[in-house]
């Protein structure tokens, strides 16, 4: 089993009696696709963060000023699945995401070595490992053992070579991924209503 993601973008503005609320606008599923991307989820919310990012908005919680259309929808969770049937859940505005610098490094080398394989055109990435029988035979690992690799430390085995690598905010979250459709969506809202008054709430289920 993995770790996927839901969510519901918000925007605030003047309710009937002109004091600012909360709205719904919109689900978070048709605009990312559902895609699981644990880089992602490590950058933005600290969730299955083995890249080791320093998450931009992790554990804040369900907001507890949330719209009519969000409450109803997490109670309905919670009754079906029970309150321990989501984690991770967090928010993070339009305004922290336009500051986020999508160059910064993260924080210490991915916890997954990176694999590659050379190719006529030179070395070409295969997948991330954050365990391989055939590495830890070679290097002598114990079974289930984990230990932290410098940066650019990298060990050739077989036709397999194995480098530890730490990536920036912009390989998790990349400009044209599954994210742009969810940033555009918020934009436009910050656009009517202000970076400050536009929202992304997100939960993690297993």
């Amino acid at each position: 089993m993995g770790t996927d993601i839901s969510g519901f973008i918000e925007y605030r503005a003047p309710g009937d009696d002109q004091q600012p609320i909360w709205f719904g606008a919109h689900d978070l599923s048709p605009l990312n696709d559902d895609v699981r991307n644990y880089d992602a989820f490590g950058c933005l919310f600290g969730v299955r963060n083995y890249a080791n990012f320093r998450p931009l908005a992790a554990g804040r919680g369900f907001p507890a000023d949330a719209s009519a259309a969000l409450s109803g929808r997490f109670a309905q969770l919670a009754e079906w699945y029970g309150e321990d049937g989501f984690h991770g859940t967090t928010w993070v505005t339009w305004a922290e995401v336009e500051a986020v610098d999508w160059d910064e490094p993260a924080e210490k080398p991915d916890s997954r070595l990176h694999e590659y394989r050379q190719t006529p055109i030179g070395l070409r990435m295969t997948g991330k490992s954050s365990w391989s029988a055939e590495f830890a035979e070679a290097v002598g690992l114990e079974l289930g053992e984990v230990r932290e690799w410098p940066e650019g430390a990298e060990w050739l085995i077989g036709d397999t070579l194995y480098r530890a690598v730490t990536i920036r905010r912009r390989d998790a979250v990349t400009a044209t991924g599954e994210w742009l459709p969810v940033w555009e969506a918020m934009k436009g809202l910050a656009e009517q209503h202000g970076d400050d008054n536009v929202r992304l709430v997100v939960w993690f289920d297993d």
